[in-house]
């Protein structure tokens, strides 16, 4: 079984090793190709992930390429983890926003329309070869915006397999699990629980949580509100969090909490990206160590807890026709009533040999919904705009994205953007 790795030289990959290397008595792994466009990277992260293995007694093979068609071929799986421009076009999202008094964050506000912008293209690339050279293959998308991206899978290239996958609810469970563990007073494994959220990618509601099928939700809502009263500065005003009975992705605090982001803002440098950089080239550092066989404890401040553990339940789940329930993102196909059966949703689905099948969910009320359906239509018109290079679509994201630009400045926003990133968006330059 051969996984190809694109983006092989993210400094994430050594934990995807570890998850592998974890899981061989099930998913049986024989080859692992980590394709960078970047040889001085993709070396260093590269050797290490060998090393790793070879510490293991090889049980698989790490080949190294610079060519994303040797990569695919004959692939099972093919994981995106790329980033189009690397960090530094991270930090020249980051001050657009700044300069415009707009959210700039990678994958939410104008940040995150950059970044898609100059992703989807490439995405779309993997996907065209795959039709080739990995016929039988699943696309699995780490690759943010990662909704707005599998977004435009779904419309571009429906014959591709595809899912997209975010860290936030295996995150968001794990906290619960220590919270139940601490209400319960009892120890409760991960294997026990199941999340009910639904939404968008980094844009999503929690409102379920079962324990052997008991659902568990009024205790933690009485935990999480107790919680929430007794700090100072608490994350979520205790008002919404008992009207909505649910939630929020931490994201929502962009769209919920608009006014103390953009103060925040004010503070750079040093902006996410700039700490971001200072970390990997302490990881690329130690990962450069010739007797570094085990990923350092400095890969914790790189974010994207509980990554490797994620993509391999994932791939192991569908490879083993296991039908385990795993939240991604996927087109929802009607499991929400009501909602168009054509957009990607980020809904627990079961995922077996055949793919990922989104479970029958009850629509969120209409406080959420309507600030779904607008950065839904956003998140159509940028998959569009990325596409054919169509500037009216991109104009009209913008303009319909809640943290957007007012009407009169859409238009100067937008040609910074271009201009900012224009050697990473040549079909808008044609």
């Amino acid at each position: 079984m051969k996984v190809a790795v694109i983006g092989g030289g993210s400094t994430y990959t050594p934990e995807l090793v570890r998850g592998f290397l974890d899981r061989m008595s099930t998913f049986p792994l024989t080859e692992m190709w980590l394709m960078d466009i970047v040889p001085e990277r993709l070396e260093v992260v590269g050797g290490f992930a060998q090393r790793m293995v070879e510490h293991s007694g090889s049980p698989f093979k790490v080949v190294l390429t610079t060519v994303q068609r040797e990569a695919l071929q004959g692939a099972s799986y093919v994981i995106t983890q790329l980033r189009v421009g690397m960090m530094e076009a991270r930090r020249r999202d980051e001050y657009l926003g700044l300069r415009h008094g707009l959210i700039g964050q990678e994958t939410t506000g104008i940040g995150g329309m950059a970044k898609a912008l100059r992703t989807i293209p490439v995405i779309l690339t993997i996907a065209d070869d795959m039709r080739e050279l990995a016929p039988h293959g699943m696309l699995v998308n780490f690759t943010n915006p990662a909704g707005l991206v599998t977004e435009a899978l779904s419309r571009y290239a429906p014959d591709v397999p595809s899912v997209g996958v975010c860290n936030v609810p295996i995150t968001t469970s794990m906290h619960f699990v220590e919270d139940l563990t601490e209400i319960l007073d009892t120890p409760i494994s991960p294997d026990q629980v199941s999340l009910n959220t639904l939404g968008l990618n980094h844009l999503s509601w929690h409102r379920g949580f079962t324990l052997d099928g008991e659902e568990m939700w009024p205790k933690i809502m009485e935990h999480t509100i107790r919680h929430l009263k007794a700090q100072d500065h608490p994350d979520w005003d205790v008002r919404t969090i008992e009207t909505l009975q649910m939630i929020p992705n931490y994201y929502l605090q962009y769209f919920y909490y608009t006014d103390e982001k953009l103060e925040a803002q004010k503070e750079w440098p040093p902006s996410r990206a700039e700490e971001v950089m200072e970390i990997e080239e302490q990881l690329l550092r130690e990962y450069a160590d010739p007797d570094l066989k085990e990923p350092p404890a400095d890969l914790m401040k790189r974010g994207g807890a509980y990554y490797s553990t994620l993509a391999t339940q994932l791939l192991d789940a569908h490879y083993n026709d296991r039908g385990e329930t795993h939240v991604v993102n996927v087109r929802q196909q009607g499991a929400v009533p009501g909602w168009p059966d054509d957009w990607v949703l980020e809904i627990p689905s079961r995922i077996d040999r055949a793919g990922a099948h989104p479970l029958p969910a009850e629509p969120l009320p209409p406080a959420c919904f309507g600030l779904i359906a607008a950065v839904k239509q956003y998140e159509i018109l940028t998959a569009e705009a990325a596409v054919h290079g169509d500037r009216d679509a991109a104009y009209q994201a913008l303009l319909v994205h809640p943290l957007g630009p007012s009407a009169d400045k859409v238009q100067a926003v937008l040609d910074d953007m271009l201009e900012t990133h224009r050697a990473h968006l040549p079909q808008f330059w044609a």
